[in-house]
C-alpha cells in the first residue's frame, strides 16, 4: 500500500495475465484507481485482471479518513497505526481466500500474516519485495549483524559483513528503521516480515539474474528459500499512456523542479 509496491504488483499482474493464467488484484476502495485505469485499458490486449476491495480501518485505528497509502500517513508516528490497520485486513482477506480458492497468494512484503492465512487454506504464499537481491542481501545483513554499533561516529564508514563484494557504509546512508531499537514498534515490524518471509513458500524479485549473479546466488544459500528473478517489470508496458501514467500525480510544475535543481551546486 505504497506506490513503489503497487506499481510494479500492476505490471506482475499484467505479466501473469498475458500467459494466461487467471490474475486477481486485492487492495483497498482509494487505491482502486491506481489499477483499475490500466486494467482497462489493456482489455482489447487480452489480458483480464480482476479486482476486489477490502475495506481499510484508517479511522478506527486513529488515521485520518481516507488515509490507505504511505504517502498519505500525515506523519512518521502514525506508521504504527497503519501497519496494525493492515493488520486487520486479515480476516476479510481470509473471507475471500476462501471465496475465490486461488492457487497461489503473491503478497507484498508489509503483510507478514499473509503467510498464516495461505497456511490455513493449504495455499503457497510467495512474498514481492520489489528491490533487487543486492538491496536485500545489504539490508539483511545490517539487521542481523548490526555493523554500524561498532563505529565512533555517523560519518566514519564500516564494513556490512558476509557479503560477496566489500561494501562500506555510514550511519548516515542507513534507514532509519536499522537503527531502531529492538523494542520499537517498526523494529518488530520488520522482524515479522523476515520471519512470515523465511516460512513462505519463496520470494519474487523485480529484478534479473544477469543484473546481479553474485547477489541472486548468494541471497539463495544465505536465505535457503526458492527466488525468482521477473525483471524488469516496467517492461511488460507496450502502450505509451501505461508507461506515461505511473505513480502519483504531483501538483508540482515540472519547470519548478528543474529550476530547483538548476540552483544547486553543480555535480552536488
Amino acid at each position: 500500500m505504497a506506490q513503489g509496491h503497487m506499481i510494479p504488483t500492476l505490471d506482475m499482474a499484467k505479466l501473469v495475465a498475458s500467459r494466461g493464467v487467471k490474475a486477481t488484484i486485492i487492495t483497498t476502495p482509494l487505491n482502486e484507481s491506481v489499477f483499475s485505469d490500466s486494467i482497462e485499458r489493456n482489455k482489447h490486449l487480452g489480458i483480464e485482471i480482476d479486482i476486489h476491495l477490502i475495506t481499510f480501518q484508517a479511522v478506527e485505528n486513529d488515521l485520518p479518513e481516507g488515509c490507505e497509502r504511505l504517502d498519505l500517513v500525515p506523519s512518521p508516528e502514525l506508521f504504527k497505526n497503519f501497519f496494525k490497520a493492515t493488520a486487520m485486513m486479515q480476516e476479510p482477506f481470509e473471507n475471500l481466500v476462501k471465496e475465490c480458492r486461488p492457487n497461489c497468494i503473491v503478497s507484498d512484503m508489509l503483510f507478514p500474516w499473509s503467510t498464516d492465512s495461505a497456511a490455513k487454506f493449504n495455499i503457497p504464499r510467495i512474498v514481492f519485495h520489489g528491490t533487487g537481491f543486492f538491496a536485500l542481501c545489504v539490508a539483511e545483513s545490517i539487521k542481523h549483524n548490526k555493523p554500524f554499533k561498532n563505529v565512533s561516529s555517523d560519518s566514519e564508514t564500516f564494513v556490512v559483513p558476509n557479503l560477496p563484494h566489500q561494501i562500506r557504509l555510514t550511519r548516515t546512508q542507513l534507514s532509519p528503521f536499522d537503527l531502531e531499537e529492538e523494542e520499537a514498534i517498526i523494529f518488530q515490524i520488520f522482524h515479522e516480515v523476515r520471519e512470515a518471509d523465511l516460512k513462505s513458500y519463496g520470494v519474487i524479485f523485480n529484478s534479473f539474474y544477469e543484473l546481479e549473479p553474485d547477489y541472486f546466488e548468494h541471497y539463495t544459500k544465505v536465505q535457503d528459500n526458492k527466488s525468482w528473478a521477473i525483471g524488469p517489470l516496467s517492461l511488460c508496458n507496450r502502450d505509451i499512456e501505461d508507461k506515461a501514467e505511473r505513480g502519483k500525480k504531483s501538483s508540482i510544475d515540472k519547470h519548478e523542479c528543474l529550476k530547483w535543481l538548476d540552483s544547486k551546486k553543480s555535480s552536488s
